[in-house]
């Protein structure tokens, strides 16, 4: 071993380190744009021959429809499956190939190669997401890359490329308005000097929301987003490269949201709809990053990337839980009477305003802390021999997470279409537990690259912790416990891909992994495990890309967990164990410029997936989603087809672009044939336009209507009843640079 590589060993393992996605290249200045934008891929570029389905969204991607929802950003992806809620994309539901839908539980999720779950272990469903103004980029990696990634390798891997920090002095002002009362303003101001650098960045948003409560309130909601970020590097004489980052960043949002949806009925009426028992349910969060970051190049060909980090995030969700059933003095969940309003015709009653007995509506508060800190390194090193290199990445990382929960109930009557309170929970008498998890991660990869192949095997180790303490709730405090779950998790997830340059156009890739997610604390379920495989086929040459890929994920065990966001009658963190399952699919996209180099551009793109997910045992389950489950039964929300279409004529300072998307039915219960009524979602077709016109160098002005044809259209029975999507919302506004 030579000696730069055994110095890089010691310092990673000295670092006590993880995952760190970036690799420093030879120049310092190449190394100050890498380590701003540490990623999956390393390089944009990198996409084109990664082996596996891969997608980079860079920013001029992204300010073509100017989204400010990540639901909408995602569904130009093929393979990656979304579930709206809100409307707005404040709490996303993102899956990819097949891994499941809620909170985006099922996937890695990072900022700039970073875990950005408030527990990513613990209690990976919680509830944040980065805002997607302050967005640059967004990288989605499927297949074996996976391995790179973790922890949770079963469908792919979501990260987001936070602003860069500018190499000379620039500023940006972006601000719209539009239906609803929908404000937002995003800013940024940085600079880098010889040694010195940094930015600050401020996105404020709110809207008063498209719902309208019975009888009045707010459904809207505001949102503050602060980052500010510094930069050290070393003299331009120094023997070896050094630069040194640190990110802080504040996340406050005041969302007057629901679990409660509507009736099947109602929302034919109405989708826009809410139950005056809905009035004070209110979602407040707070979040607070802070990461250190360091580059060092140890020689031409070994360098180290170390990030320490730590998130803290809290949350309190008040919202309406179950009502009172009188006979028996229990309580009956939202989801059970929406969705059976003729049995449950009294509570029904007092959702919708009818005056009922005192205690008949319990509104819970949802009180919970999270925190998530950590120090992750990867060593990079470059070898070769003849005419083969090799790309080798050793990737480390210790973590820890916590989840606390300290929740209480109060009670209220309905009075003439007005709550009032006549009981008020004790803080910690309804739920008092920790989640605790500490997890040691390592990962192997090797790129290597001789005449028209490139190999990619790698391997990852999990080694995880997990410990449930369950505090009494009579009290609410914490002096008696109750009960100490303690659960050890190891995995060996093992991968390898192989990409073939046929020649100058065409590219074929293959790729096999383990997919695994670990269980929560206290589960009591086993580890889902899956071997995932893909074959596919990129084309590209001059003004026509294409990729078309096919890919199997069948799994051995697959988990379903009950949160709140999955609705049902089960206990918060629950686990259930399916058995067999079989997600498979097609996935093709296609871009093309009709312009052919004229004065005007025209860009046109496709994505198509298909996909048939269906379960391989039968059993039974109080899981909601799945119930009485018959081989051969599909996967609840998983659409069979999603389609995503757009095309733009581009002028020297305009642009006009209409985009198309498809959304499949889904079920929302497990089942096969066709789908019964109230069991699913119906297939929508979205229109959405923009367009902008610069009249000036440092002057944009541009505007959207998303759903341009008001289409109705159901995105989801859960957590409680019929939900609906954003009605036709147009949006104006301005970017100025400077």
């Amino acid at each position: 071993m030579s000696h730069p590589l055994r110095i890089a060993i010691a310092l990673a393992l000295a670092s006590s380190a993880g995952l760190a996605t970036a690799q420093a290249t030879q120049s310092p200045d190449e190394s100050l744009v890498r380590l701003d934008s540490v990623n999956v891929f390393g390089k944009p570029q990198d996409v084109d021959k990664a082996s596996g389905s891969a997608h980079y969204l860079d920013g001029e991607t992204l300010e073509k429809f100017n989204y400010r929802d990540i639901h909408r950003v995602l569904r130009q992806v093929p393979g990656v499956y979304l579930v709206e809620e809100d409307g707005y994309g404040l709490r996303p539901n993102i899956g990819i190939r097949g891994s499941g839908t809620d909170r985006n539980s099922r996937i890695t999720v990072m900022e700039d190669g970073v875990l950005i779950s408030p527990a990513p272990y613990a209690a990976p469903a919680a509830y944040y997401f980065p805002t997607m103004s302050r967005i640059s980029a967004v990288e989605i990696r499927k297949g074996s890359a996976s391995v790179q990634a973790g922890p949770r390798t079963t469908g792919g891997a979501l990260n987001l490329v936070s602003t860069p920090i500018p190499a000379e002095a620039s500023a940006e002002v972006d601000l719209s308005g539009g239906s609803n009362g929908t404000l937002l303003m995003h800013g940024w101001a940085g600079a880098m000097g010889e040694r010195f650098g940094g930015l600050v960045e401020g996105v404020r948003q709110q809207s008063e929301g498209f719902k309208r409560i019975d009888g009045g309130g707010d459904a809207g909601f505001s949102l503050n987003d602060f980052v500010g970020k510094l930069r050290w590097v070393s003299a331009p004489d120094a023997t070896r490269y050094q630069q040194l980052d640190f990110k802080i960043g504040r996340n406050t949002q005041d969302s007057n949201e629901t679990y409660l949806g509507l009736t099947d009925a109602d929302f034919s009426l109405d989708p826009n709809r809410r139950y005056a028992a809905s009035r004070l349910d209110n979602i407040q969060t707070e979040q607070h990053l802070y990461e250190l970051r360091h580059l060092i190049e140890l020689s031409d060909t070994v360098d180290l990337t170390t990030v320490a980090y730590r998130t803290e995030f809290s949350r309190n969700w008040y919202k309406l839980n179950d009502v009172l059933n009188p006979g028996t003095g229990s309580y009956i969940g939202i989801s059970t009477i929406l969705d059976n309003p003729a049995t449950y015709a009294a509570q029904y009653a007092w959702l919708t305003g009818a005056t009922s007995p005192d205690n008949a509506l319990r509104l819970r508060n949802n009180n919970r802390s999270y925190y998530a800190q950590g120090v992750q390194s990867v060593l990079g090193l470059s070898l070769a021999s003849g005419a083969t290199t090799h790309e080798v990445e050793v990737g480390l990382r210790l973590h820890r997470d916590q989840e606390d929960r300290y929740q209480d109930d109060d009670r209220y009557r309905m009075q003439d279409g007005q709550l009032v309170l006549t009981r008020d929970g004790a803080p910690g008498t309804q739920d008092n537990r920790v989640g605790d998890a500490e997890a040691l991660s390592l990962y192997v990869q090797d790129t290597i690259s001789f005449g028209q192949w490139i190999l990619t095997p790698g391997v990852r180790y999990e080694r995880i912790d997990l410990t449930s303490t369950r505090y009494s709730t009579a009290t609410g405090r914490r002096d008696v416990v109750l009960s100490t779950v303690e659960t050890d998790v190891s995995e060996v997830i093992p991968g390898f891909g192989a990409t073939y340059l046929l020649d100058d156009d065409i590219t074929l890739f293959a790729s096999v992994h383990r997919g695994f997610n670990p269980p929560g604390p206290a589960s009591g379920s086993e580890s889902e495990k899956s071997v995932n495989g893909e074959f596919g086929l990129r084309y590209g040459r001059e003004a026509l890309g294409a990729e078309l890929v096919g890919f199997i994920n069948e799994y051995s065990n697959l988990v379903g967990t009950c949160t709140g966001s999955t609705g049902g009658n089960c206990n918060i963190g629950d686990q259930f164990d399916a058995g067999k399952a079989r997600v498979s699919g097609l996935e093709a996209s296609a871009s093309y410029d009709f312009g052919n180099g004229g004065d005007l551009a025209v860009p046109a793109s496709l994505s198509y997936t298909y996909t048939r997910a269906e379960f391989r045992d039968s059993f039974s389950s109080s899981f909601e989603e799945w119930g009485n489950v018959t081989a051969g039964d599909r996967l609840p929300y998983l659409p069979e087809h999603l389609l995503h279409a757009e095309i733009a004529v581009v002028g020297e300072r305009w642009r006009v672009g209409l985009a198309a998307n498809y959304l499949g039915e889904m079920r929302s219960e497990a089942g096969s044939g066709a789908i019964p009524a109230g069991e699913g979602t119906d297939s929508a077709l979205v229109w959405d336009l923009t367009a902008a016109l610069r009249v000036h160098d440092q002057v944009e002005f541009y505007a959207r209507l998303e759903n341009l044809t008001d289409e109705t259209y159901l995105v989801a029975s859960r957590p409680a009843g019929a939900r609906p999507g954003q009605p036709r919302s147009a949006f104006a506004g301005v970017r100025l640079s400077f």
